[in-house]
C-alpha cells in the first residue's frame, strides 16, 4: 500500500510537472495543487465507473465492434454544436493520465464525437478546453473537415467532466482551484449517484 501511495505521488508529480512545461499551469501552483490535492483528478463515479480500456486506434478501425462498450475517454474540444434535443462535441483524442486528464505531452489519436442530452453552452465548453467522457461507443458519425468526409467514433455520454484552466487560477489566488461542470446522467449514476442533474464539481 505504501508503495502504491509513494508511485502515486510521484506519478503526480510528473502530471503537474509536465502542464507547468507546457504552459497549462501556473508554476506557483505546484506546492499547493499537490498539498492540497487540487489535482485529485475525476469525480469519484466517474473514476469508479466499469469501462472497457479501448484506445481510439482500435475503436476508429472497427466501429461497430464495439458498440456499446462503456469507456473513458478524453481530450481537446475542438467545437460544440446544439441542435433541439441533444448536443455534440467534437474533440480532439488524447490518452490520459493517472488522473483521467488529458495528456497534452503524449501523441493525439483522431477526432471523436460527444453526444450528451444536456445542452452544452459553447461558451463554457470552449474550443481548446481539455475534457474526459464516460460513456458508451455507439458507431460513427460523419464530419466534414474542410473538403474533407470523415467517420468518427460517436460516444453517447453518461458523464463528462471539463477540466480547470489552470493559467486562469493565479488571479484569484494560489489556493483558489475553480470547477468545472460535471453531468451526472441515470444510465451511468443509479442509486444517488446523478440522475440527469447538473451542477459545479468543487475540488
Amino acid at each position: 500500500m505504501e508503495t502504491q501511495a509513494a508511485n502515486r505521488f510521484t506519478e503526480q508529480i510528473k502530471s503537474t510537472l509536465r502542464r507547468i512545461f507546457l504552459g497549462k499551469m501556473n508554476p506557483y501552483l505546484l506546492l499547493p495543487c499537490l498539498l492540497l490535492g487540487a489535482c485529485a483528478g475525476l469525480p469519484q463515479a466517474m473514476k469508479d465507473a466499469r469501462v472497457v480500456d479501448i484506445t481510439y486506434t482500435q475503436a476508429s478501425q472497427n466501429l461497430d465492434s464495439h458498440k456499446d462498450v462503456s469507456v473513458r475517454w478524453g481530450g481537446v474540444i475542438i467545437d460544440v454544436e446544439n441542435e433541439e434535443n441533444f448536443s455534440l462535441v467534437q474533440a480532439l483524442f488524447y490518452p490520459l493520465d493517472y488522473l483521467g486528464r488529458p495528456q497534452l505531452d503524449e501523441p493525439h489519436g483522431g477526432r471523436f464525437v460527444i453526444k450528451s442530452t444536456e445542452f452544452l453552452d459553447p461558451v463554457i465548453y470552449a474550443k481548446d478546453r481539455e475534457i474526459t467522457v464516460v460513456g458508451t461507443l455507439n458507431g460513427g458519425i460523419e464530419r466534414t473537415v474542410g473538403k474533407k468526409v470523415i467517420q468518427a467514433p460517436l460516444l453517447l455520454s453518461a458523464a463528462i467532466h471539463l477540466w480547470p484552466a489552470y493559467q486562469n487560477y493565479y488571479s484569484y489566488g494560489p489556493y483558489y482551484y475553480g470547477y468545472g461542470p460535471y453531468y451526472g446522467h441515470p444510465f451511468l449514476f443509479r442509486k444517488g449517484w446523478g440522475g440527469g442533474y447538473y451542477r459545479p464539481y468543487w475540488y
